[in-house]
């Protein structure tokens, strides 16, 4: 059994960064690889943005399924948005993303302990240390309050940036009890610790309140000044599709209903909105979302799907763009 041992002496807090104007902010990017990330479709999603943004109309900007973040991480660093709210279901996300905003400097230590372990092993001792702290990692309380920031969360969040660098095609997937259960991937030399962008992401977390919750509670922080993007759970566009094992909870059609409600509500609340999710026309004849968001502009744009066990599996599909506007 392979044990990464860690200075026990607390790292004093990082203050890196002196208060800034947008245009001065340092490029953040995701952290992690995640399924249904929007790093690839970026550009595309980008053309989708208001052009109330674009006029330093829109202060607030809210996320209710972070993910990854990279739409959060673009318009922070090229918008003037004030305060922004970063909502997700994961409660491993939202420990990861609030150790970050509070401890970021033992999260780097912890990170820099368990890189140089880890790529300092041959194949079977890391193959060892991977399962070792993928057995660690599901050990941690799943009934924890992710609101109520703890600082031994550090290692747990360390974890979870490790296993999504040296994991299997960098999934990120639990099991119906919320054990993270992906194979060790053959990576030669991962980077397991990316200092610079986590300093960054610390600084951009700044103007953000990071919150484990249901996405309905946009309601109470959305007005005429805000800005709301959506990246649910996607709905399968096949019968062997399943884009929501990155956590144990169910999003299915009845929740995507619950989501066009809120969109509804946020409508006529004047928030700005856009929305993404998978176009089951794709393969077969399903207005689904046609027919859920009628009332709405509704576009169709190519993406790649990177992230499947199977390699010719990736490639171009269309996405379903919503927007209220």
């Amino acid at each position: 059994m392979i044990n990464y041992q860690v200075n026990s002496q607390p790292i004093k807090q990082l203050s890196l960064f002196p208060s800034c104007t947008h245009q001065d902010r340092i490029k953040a990017s995701p952290i992690l690889k995640w399924a249904g990330g929007k790093t690839q479709l970026l550009p595309a999603i980008k053309q989708q943005y208001p052009q109330q943004l674009k006029q330093s109309k829109i202060i607030t900007y809210i996320e209710p399924f972070f993910g990854g973040g990279a739409v959060f991480f673009d318009i922070y660093s090229n918008f003037k948005i004030e305060k922004a709210y970063l909502f997700d279901k994961n409660p491993e996300l939202i420990i990861l993303y609030k150790v970050i905003q509070n401890d970021v400097g033992n999260l780097i230590e912890e990170l820099s302990i368990l890189e140089g372990e880890y790529l300092g092993l041959d194949t079977e001792k890391r193959k060892e240390l991977y399962y070792q702290v993928r057995e660690n990692y599901n050990t941690f309380d799943k009934q924890t309050d992710a609101n109520n920031y703890r600082q031994e969360w550090v290692k747990r969040a360390a974890c979870t940036i490790f296993l999504n660098k040296t994991c299997f095609n960098g999934l990120y997937r639990v099991n119906s009890k919320g054990c993270f259960n992906v194979p060790m991937g053959r990576y030669k030399n991962p980077k397991i610790l990316n200092k610079d962008n986590l300093l960054a992401v610390h600084q951009a977390f700044k103007i953000a309140e990071i919150k484990h919750t249901d996405f309905a509670e946009v309601v109470n922080y959305a007005n005429e000044s805000t800005f709301i993007y959506y990246d649910p759970p996607y709905r399968p566009i096949s019968e062997t599709a399943n884009f929501n094992a990155y956590s144990s909870l169910e999003f299915n059609d009845n929740e995507q209903k619950r989501l066009r409600d809120i969109f509804v509500k946020m409508s006529n609340q004047g928030a700005l909105q856009l929305l993404s999710n998978s176009d089951p026309t794709n393969y077969v004849d399903d207005p689904f979302f046609d027919e859920l968001y009628k009332d709405f502009n509704i576009n169709r744009i190519l993406a790649s799907r990177m992230i499947n066990s199977k390699g010719n599996k990736r490639g171009k599909i269309r996405e379903i763009v919503i927007t209220n506007y």
